[in-house]
Formats: structure tokens, C-alpha cells, sequence
């Protein structure tokens, strides 16, 4: 070897090394720090949710949505054992942001927005609000109510918001859509299917009583591209909603497309490349995918796990007709997650919410504080 190129070579080694073993140490302890029930450096998290199907429909050999079942699982994790909370939609997208419990109104998808009437004052020693109702009081707090002091930024993104400026503009963001009859957005209109029973933020006095804050949050689909461009941009948390069409909710849609499953399909091979190939999520990313429910069809349609607990005094069973939401699983996509990863640890909306806070180190919301309930760990981030 030539003298100079000897020197070079002596050089880059000396130069190289150290960061080499700083690397090395790092990834070293951040999986000891997993093994021991802590999570990765993950900064942006990314929440599609999609509507009404059990496990074995979405998942199973016969599904309908292969994008889903087959190529998005070889990408990343599938939770096989991951329940639903509650029936119908509406109590579900409020136990994922809030940890509270399903109560008639909210299991019933409130088509007319109601407020919330306490039977106890406070939140009880489980952080859940007693009685019924729809719109709860300020004093129940949301993930974005946490999020926003700790210094992190959120957005639900909704397809089809305020497309319609007759159906669900200009009050979406406003408490003037409390106590209206009946909720315009509960039916698909041609050229607007977004579902304010499927936008959970709307539901609390912590964020509607601000109005510009709730509508500089609660935006179109159609601005999560540009978002995506940079990671400054890129919110640390996002809440995706598809339309009516899209999420699966409806089989026959409005504007003549195909929903259900293939719907589901159709959404995700578009949306989900822009997420996973974003500046965001390349570096620190999390992309969880589920469902709010199962399809009330499957024989576990309207199981639970985790210990899970209803609301005290409420006449209602979580389910309904049982304990829970039934199993619905989710698929995990990250930096952090080994391709193929298969995990059948129990989870459920409550766990989810208490992986998210603990992710961005927020305390526990509701029944997300529940003693003994299990976060994401070391099953799901297996990459090190």
C-alpha cells in the first residue's frame, strides 16, 4: 500500500473508531433500556384508524385487503391479540385520546351531540368522569392536552373536513354543534363522508372552547402531504380519520366506490408510502394502524382483555352484548421494529394511549393508568 494512501487509511481509523464504538454503545443501551420496558427514541407517531372489522376478516387468509393483511405486516409488526374497547364507534376514538370509558350516549355514536352530565363531581380515583353524555366538561383532559405543555405538537387529520361548508362547517371546531338535531355528518353526502363520530377531539370542552386552537389542530387529510415534507412540519403526533368510504365503515358508498375491506385497501397503498418515506418517520417514527371495533359478527366481536373495566354505575357492559370491542389486531410500522415481527401479547385503546404517553413521557389518562396494563415493549420494538 502506498505511504500516502496508509496515512489516510490511519487517519479515517482514528477519526472513525470512536464514533463507531459511541454507536455501538448507544444501540447497546437503548436495548438493554427496551428489554427493561422502556421505549425507543421515537418522536413522531402517526394513528390510522379504520372501522368495524374483526381479526380474522382483516387479517385471515381470506382477506379482502391484502395490502393490510399480507404486505404491511412483512414490513413491520402484527399485534394478533390487540382488542377494541367498546360498541359502537364513537366510545372507541374517545378511549383513545382520553382513556375514558364507553357510557350510553357515547356507545350509542351521539347523533345528537349532547353534553355531558356528571353523576358524581370529579373524576373518580381511576381518572373517569361518572354519568352520560357526549361532549365532556374541561376538566377532562385529552392526549392533546398533554402534549401541547410537554412542548410536542399534534393534528387529527380528517379526510373530507369541511368539504361540504353546509354539512359540517363552520361549526366542526365550535361548541355550536352541541345539542343540534341530528348530527349532519352521522350519513355519507356525495363529495363529503367525514364523520364527526370518528373525530374524537370534537367531544371536549378543552379543545372546542378555543376554537381557533381546535380548527388550527383538527385540519383536511388533503394537508398531512405537505406537512409530511419536513420533519419541523411534521406533527409528533397524528390522528388520521379516512371517510366513511375509505375506513370501511361503509360497504357501498356514496359516490359509487367500492368500500369495506377494499376500500380499506385502496386508502392505505395510498397513504401509508408518504408516511413511511417521510423525512419524520425515517428518523424516529411509529405508524400504528387498527381499527375502533370489531364487526359484532365474529365469535370474539365482543370480547376484552387486559383487565378491562367498565364504567362504574353504568348500565351498559363495555360491549354491550360483552365485555369489550372484540379482537380487531393492528399493525406496527417503524425504524425500531424488525420486518416480520409477530406479537400475541394482549393490548388494547387503553394500552395504546398509555404507549403513546409513555413514548413522549406524559402521564396516564383514564383507564390508561389502569395498574398492571401493558405498553408496547421489547415484543413489538425488536429492532436493535
Amino acid at each position: 500500500m502506498p505511504q500516502y494512501i496508509a496515512r489516510r487509511v490511519h487517519l479515517f481509523s482514528r477519526i472513525l473508531a470512536p464514533a463507531l464504538l459511541a454507536l455501538a454503545t448507544v444501540g447497546r443501551a437503548w436495548a438493554a433500556n427496551v428489554r427493561q420496558g422502556s421505549l425507543p427514541p421515537i418522536r413522531h407517531v402517526f394513528l390510522i384508524v379504520l372501522e368495524n372489522k374483526s381479526f380474522e376478516a382483516a387479517f385471515g387468509p381470506g382477506s379482502a385487503a391484502p395490502y393490510l393483511a399480507k404486505t404491511l405486516p412483512a414490513r413491520g409488526a402484527l399485534l394478533t391479540q390487540y382488542y377494541s374497547t367498546g360498541h359502537w364507534s364513537l366510545d372507541n376514538y374517545i378511549a383513545l385520546v382520553s382513556g375514558q370509558a364507553p357510557n350510553p350516549a357515547t356507545q350509542g355514536d351521539c347523533p345528537q351531540p349532547v353534553e355531558f352530565q356528571p353523576s358524581s363531581p370529579g373524576l373518580d380515583a381511576d381518572g373517569e368522569l361518572r354519568g352520560a353524555g357526549c361532549v365532556y366538561p374541561a376538566t377532562v383532559k385529552t392526549l392533546p392536552d398533554q402534549l401541547e405543555p410537554a412542548g410536542f405538537t399534534w393534528k387529527g387529520y380528517m379526510e373530507d373536513l369541511d368539504s361540504n361548508p353546509t354539512r359540517d362547517d363552520p361549526q366542526t371546531c365550535t361548541a355550536g354543534r352541541i345539542g343540534q338535531t341530528p348530527d349532519e355528518t352521522e350519513r355519507a353526502a356525495v363529495g363529503d363522508q367525514y364523520a364527526a363520530k370518528h373525530d374524537p377531539f370534537v367531544y371536549f370542552h378543552s379543545i372546542l372552547d378555543n376554537p381557533t386552537r381546535c380548527a388550527a389542530h383538527i385540519v383536511s387529510l388533503s394537508e398531512l402531504r405537505i406537512d409530511l415534507g419536513r420533519v419541523a412540519t411534521t406533527p409528533n403526533y397524528s390522528f388520521i380519520t379516512p371517510n366513511l368510504c375509505n375506513d370501511g365503515h361503509d360497504a357501498s358508498c356514496v359516490d359509487g366506490k367500492v368500500g369495506g375491506l377494499a376500500g380499506i385497501n385502496r386508502f392505505l397503498r395510498k397513504w401509508v408510502p408518504p408516511i413511511t418515506h417521510s423525512p419524520a418517520f425515517r428518523k424516529d417514527g411509529l405508524l400504528i394502524i387498527t381499527f375502533d371495533e370489531s364487526d359484532g359478527v365474529a365469535p370474539d366481536a365482543f370480547a376484552a382483555c387486559c383487565g378491562e373495566k367498565r364504567l362504574p354505575a353504568s348500565p351498559n357492559q363495555a360491549g354491550l352484548r360483552g365485555p369489550g370491542g372484540g379482537r380487531i389486531g393492528a399493525v406496527v410500522l417503524s425504524p425500531f421494529i424488525r420486518p416480520g415481527t409477530v406479537s400475541s401479547v394482549p393490548y388494547n385503546h387503553y394500552s395504546l394511549l398509555r404507549s403513546v404517553e409513555d413514548i413522549f413521557g406524559l402521564g396516564h389518562l383514564g383507564y390508561a393508568a389502569q395498574p398492571g396494563l401493558r405498553p408496547f415493549g421489547a415484543e413489538v420494538f425488536t429492532r436493535q
